[in-house]
């Protein structure tokens, strides 16, 4: 699932990799929301959030979406400068590192949590969840060659809508495969983000070492068969 990049991939890896991490990203991104009121994946709508605070005169709010955008966007850059250190060394499993990465850190996010002073916690819990969607998301897009991002919501509903159309009109080329994935990973945002809320309405903050946990499950494999591959 993260070993295999661009046109090696076929539908069915692409179909578990967009379940999985949309699933996570969407339990992570409602969880944040329900906990201190910021959306850490959806830049959309921090983008507009961030035009309106602005247009308001609204220095202070708009400085703490600012700071949430800038965060996913660091996260991206990161994912991306390790993916490209990887290829160079021609490291075998660099994505699955990427995502192996994103579990240590929000493992560390949660040993940190406890000790965070009240009113720095939540900017620095929504800052470091938006850092680490955007290194998941940019490590799903490249390895994907953008048919899978775990994050970009609207888009995706776009090309549902697109697809629906086209399949009433029975128009002509028509991607079934296509909408399937796009269908599979809103569904599993969404999926993900009712069962985010509902964990941390029973564990708190606690469930970042479970989801932590699952990441690096979904890496293992990734890193094991770039070992194989490595030593045929």
């Amino acid at each position: 699932m993260l070993s295999r990049e661009g046109e090696a991939r076929t539908q069915e890896v692409d179909e578990r990799l967009a379940w999985t991490l949309a699933a996570i990203a969407g339990a992570l991104n409602a969880a944040g929301f329900y906990a201190f009121g910021f959306y850490s994946s959806n830049m959309t709508g921090n983008v507009s959030a961030l035009a309106d605070h602005l247009g308001l005169g609204d220095v202070l709010m708009a400085a703490q979406v600012l700071a949430l955008v800038a965060a996913f966007v660091t996260g991206a850059m990161a994912a991306t400068l390790l993916i490209d250190t990887g290829r160079q060394r021609r490291l075998r499993g660099v994505y699955a590192y990427s995502i192996l990465t994103e579990a240590v850190l929000l493992g560390a996010l949660g040993c940190a949590e406890p000790w965070l002073p009240a009113v720095a916690r939540g900017p620095v819990l929504a800052l470091s969840l938006s850092f680490l969607l955007g290194l998941q998301n940019a490590t799903v897009t490249q390895i994907t060659n953008a048919r899978v991002r775990t994050t970009h919501v609207t888009g995706m509903v776009t090309d549902i809508g697109i697809g629906l159309a086209s399949l009433l009109g029975e128009r002509p080329g028509l991607d079934r495969s296509k909408l399937r994935l796009h269908s599979i990973t809103v569904a599993a945002f969404l999926s993900g983000g009712i069962l985010g809320v509902l964990a941390y309405r029973a564990m708190g903050m606690q469930l970042l070492f479970p989801v932590a946990v699952l990441l690096a499950l979904l890496a293992l494999p990734g890193m094991r068969s770039a070992r194989r591959l490595g030593t045929a």
